[in-house]
């Protein structure tokens, strides 16, 4: 079982400096190079407290300096707000100077305020975001890029460097919806599963992916599917379920709240509108208890949804002490 960690970079209540945030986070990345984990992945946000990492690619290069043998992921690259070539050029120079150790992950988005300051139509997020990583995967495979598409054109660019990887990273497409997990299957792409969903909903979404990529030809076998859960460990069972609720309150108030006007209904999120929402989370989505419990939980969902690849969102400190020394050992 491959395991790796959604680093976000919260700053709840601005009760530190926020460079005291970024050394943290990068003092644990130094701790997961020299443990058992496969890959950070950075989760790219804007104008929000929520995590405030607005370039994944400046973060991770500071990640891939620090580290040794760790590889590097985005969770995700915001594509729609990229120029495409810049977003080829800065991936690529990330995989060649962390000696090629790049995840590329890639995503819509969904905060209709990143849409609207950056100026990008949420209607054409789809078709923005399609386009600007086809025209990446290009960038990286063609020695001269020819591309005509709705958004962009280009004749004859040299798109350097190249990455050290070939063809190029291993590339994974954030889905959260029923309809872009259809359509990421039929292209042959790879998924990242979200941190909203319920146990049951992912299961679901991982079975319509399986069916959909066979249906058009692809590989299902060997494929390496991250699916994100928020994870709080504790010495007791009640200390972790507080360390939970805390962390969910702020997930729901800081960023998966209706008021915060997703481009995407809830219901296509995996945010279920009306009910208690923290009970949801706290009962169907995060993973929390003490470290023995922990391993249990992860041993049966492994039987529930196939997990394979556990990319956790610790929701404190303790948390992702606690599992590196406890949990992770034991995980086969």
């Amino acid at each position: 079982m491959k395991t790796g960690v959604l680093q976000f970079f919260s700053w709840p209540n601005r009760r530190v400096d926020l460079a005291t945030v970024y050394g943290r986070a990068l003092e644990r990345i130094e701790v997961m190079d020299q443990s058992g984990y496969d890959a950070v992945w950075l989760a790219e946000h804007h104008f929000t407290a929520f995590s405030v990492c607005p370039s994944v690619h400046l973060m991770a290069m500071l990640a891939a300096a620090r580290t040794r043998r760790l590889r590097i992921g985005t969770a995700v690259s915001l594509a729609a707000f990229y120029h495409p070539l810049r977003l080829a050029e800065e991936v690529a120079l990330l995989d060649v100077l962390s000696g090629g150790r790049v995840n590329w992950g890639a995503g819509r988005g969904f905060d209709r305020t990143e849409f609207e300051t950056f100026g990008v139509a949420p209607e054409e997020s789809v078709s923005r975001f399609r386009e600007t990583v086809e025209i990446v995967l290009r960038a990286w495979t063609q020695d001269r890029l020819e591309f005509s598409g709705k958004h962009h054109r280009y004749t004859d660019v040299e798109v350097l460097p190249k990455p050290l990887q070939k063809p190029h990273p291993p590339t994974w497409l954030a889905t959260t919806s029923e309809p872009s997990v259809e359509w990421a299957a039929e292209q042959g792409f790879s998924i990242l599963m979200d941190p909203h969903s319920t146990h049951a909903e992912i299961a679901r979404k991982q079975r319509l992916y399986n069916q959909r990529l066979a249906a058009a030809g692809h590989r299902v076998d060997g494929r390496d599917i991250p699916v994100a859960r928020l994870l709080a460990v504790a010495p007791t069972r009640a200390e972790a379920e507080a360390v939970a609720e805390r962390g969910v309150r702020w997930i729901i108030d800081s960023y998966a709240d209706v008021r915060h006007r997703p481009v995407l209904p809830f219901g296509n999120l995996g945010l279920a509108q009306g009910g208690d929402r923290v009970a949801r989370y706290m009962s169907d989505i995060a993973i929390h208890g003490t470290p023995d419990s922990v391993l249990d939980q992860i041993e049966r969902l492994r039987g529930e949804m196939n997990l394979e690849y556990l990319l956790c969102a610790p929701l404190s400190h303790e948390t992702f002490t606690l599992f590196t020394d406890r949990v992770l050992p034991r995980l086969r």
